[in-house]
């Protein structure tokens, strides 16, 4: 081989640029609302069929979705999961799906009624494992089709369309749309935060204070981009009344609040802001640590509060003498599911942590449980052994706060 076509495949080799473009294959999601019957009619077509070997659902356990017709072959080996192979050429999969999902004690964590519904993605298109061509690129929409009379519907995606959104996730290699959607007779109110378009969306009627909450993320958002370096393209807070769930859930581009939680508690916290923490970082755990993402989102809606200007230091300690009643029968944070005692016993502890690393670093460029949040943020899941290792890089020697019990 000539010198010149040696420089020429190391040019290749070194930009990792592929020698061929991707084949752009349509990939189209279509929503159709029943409210009569407490379901959604689902398509999803492919424009070329050829270029999907197969998509694998997993349609769990609660038999939300029936009715399937597909072009090419469905098949199902069990109720917990569906296998579609695309036919050739534009190959569509529809079925129906049930809207309201139960929560115990006569609450629901996605529900429709006559005048709008209140979900998340996750369970309009369930997940499923995708099997392509190589050199495929999926280009995914979703569009809604709504009852006569529902005047709109909001994602947490761009809108390329009167009811049409682009879905498109790096992180996934089958773009489904994902977080919360509202839809029908609904009020909005709209601002654009540093670089994010942020949408606070709920039905008419519902209680909830759009500009209440369009103003507490304004105030908190400058200090919420220096702890966590995300500039999001869009936010979506969704909420209602009664009987939705009474409390925050959030998603990778949206979250949800009880109209009736205040924005911030008598105890000086704020729901509102430990949800936006989570879609800000992104901080998931694993290996029974959940102190860690709940307790660093408890952590810094105190936090932020408090560098914003909205917590005085007499408020802040009584917020933590709170915490220390609360959290004193706690003996361990390792838990798969963190509760109320161990996330405040968590606080107190980050609160502990960030004061040693702050004097361990004081003589040179001093670090704080911000640089530790940064470390976790670049993480898939983080255990609490990563989070051991982060902080002791970040102070340059081990951890006093951290060698405790509540660790075991």
């Amino acid at each position: 081989m000539s010198m010149r076509r040696l420089l020429l495949s190391a040019v290749l080799l070194s930009t990792g640029t592929p020698l061929w473009a991707a084949d752009k294959v349509d990939l189209d999601y279509k929503v159709k609302f029943l409210p009569e019957s407490d379901q959604a009619e689902v398509s999803i077509s492919v424009e070329k069929g050829e270029h999907v070997r197969s998509l694998d659902f997993n349609l769990g356990d609660d038999g939300y979705y029936s009715d399937f017709k597909a072009d090419g072959e469905w098949t199902q080996k069990d109720p917990q999961r569906g296998l579609w192979v695309p036919g050739k050429g534009k190959a569509s999969l529809t079925y129906k799906v049930r809207i309201s999902h139960p929560r115990g004690d006569d609450r629901f964590d996605a529900r429709m009624t006559e005048d709008w519904a209140l979900l998340r993605g996750d369970d309009l298109i369930p997940s499923a494992v995708l099997n392509q061509v190589d050199g495929t690129d999926l280009v995914a929409r979703l569009e809604f089709d709504l009852p006569k009379g529902w005047r709109s519907v909001e994602t947490g995606w761009p809108r390329v369309g009167k009811n049409k959104f682009r879905i498109d996730n790096p992180q996934r290699k089958f773009d489904r749309p994902t977080g919360w959607i509202v839809a029908g007779k609904i009020g909005t109110r709209r601002a654009k935060l540093g670089e994010t378009q942020v949408t606070i969306a709920a039905p008419v009627g519902e209680g909830m204070r759009r500009m209440d909450v369009l103003t507490l993320l304004t105030f908190v958002w400058p200090e919420m981009q220096a702890v966590f370096p995300r500039d999001p393209a869009k936010l979506l807070v969704v909420g209602a009344g009664d009987p939705m769930w009474r409390g925050g859930l959030s998603a990778p581009n949206s979250y949800f609040m009880h109209a009736d939680r205040p924005l911030v508690s008598e105890n000086g916290t704020s729901s509102l802001v430990h949800e936006l923490v989570h879609v800000f970082s992104r901080i998931s755990d694993t290996d029974n640590s959940d102190w860690i993402s709940e307790g660093l989102a408890e952590y810094y809606a105190i936090e932020v509060m408090r560098r914003a200007g909205g917590l005085s230091e007499d408020r802040y300690q009584k917020v933590r003498e709170h915490l220390i009643k609360w959290s004193k029968p706690v003996k361990s944070l390792r838990t798969e599911n963190s509760t109320g005692p161990i996330t405040a016993r968590a606080v107190l502890m980050l609160q502990e942590l960030d004061r040693e690393i702050r004097q361990a670093t004081k003589d040179g460029q001093q670090r704080s449980l911000d640089d530790v949040a940064r470390g976790l943020m670049r993480m898939d899941k983080a255990s609490t052994k990563d989070f051991i290792e982060i902080t002791e890089n970040v102070m340059g020697r081990s951890s006093k706060v951290l060698d405790t019990r509540l660790l075991r």
